[in-house]
């Protein structure tokens, strides 16, 4: 495990560079788990990441009542998942969540990832959004695992670039 990074955002636009840096960085096969308080911006941050990844920003929305969505069309395939409403693991799992959790083609980003971080892979990036204020949002982004400590690696080296 490594040291987290923490980026600033004091403005959507400096969420879409954070968004920009993490996805030149991301290959398949990875999970981000995202967590943070309601209204901290983690469906806004998804919505930066599909775009910097070639998706359709307008075709993300918070999935809280659809549980899963699925970007195809974005450079790696994405696997958009939200838990918030689901009362358990088991509804984790019908959803079809380990098909792609634990595929090798597919990016899965989670929302509230930690009400069952246990079916998570255990190699994965951790996103914890701070609300600091109206408009400033603290980003701390950890890797665990071997796959994931190296793409903190990658980006500790081009954070300077914010």
């Amino acid at each position: 495990m490594t040291e987290p990074l923490v980026f600033a955002s004091r403005s959507e636009a400096d969420t879409e560079a954070i968004a920009q840096l993490v996805a030149n960085t991301l290959t398949p096969g990875l999970t981000i788990a995202l967590n943070g308080e309601l209204g901290a911006g983690k469906t806004r941050f998804v919505r930066a990441l599909c775009r910097a990844l070639g998706g359709r920003e307008d075709q993300v929305s918070s999935p809280t009542f659809v549980l899963m969505q699925l970007y195809p069309d974005a450079r790696i395939p994405i696997a958009h998942f939200d838990t918030w409403r689901l009362g358990s693991a088991d509804e984790f799992q019908l959803i079809g969540a380990e098909e792609f959790l634990h595929s090798s083609d597919w990016l899965c980003l989670v929302e509230w990832a930690e009400r069952f971080e246990f079916l998570l892979p255990e190699d994965r990036l951790e996103c914890r959004i701070l609300h600091v204020s109206e408009t400033e949002r603290e980003f701390q982004i950890l890797g665990i695992g071997p796959k994931s400590s190296e793409i903190i690696g990658h980006l500790s080296k081009t954070s300077g670039q914010l």
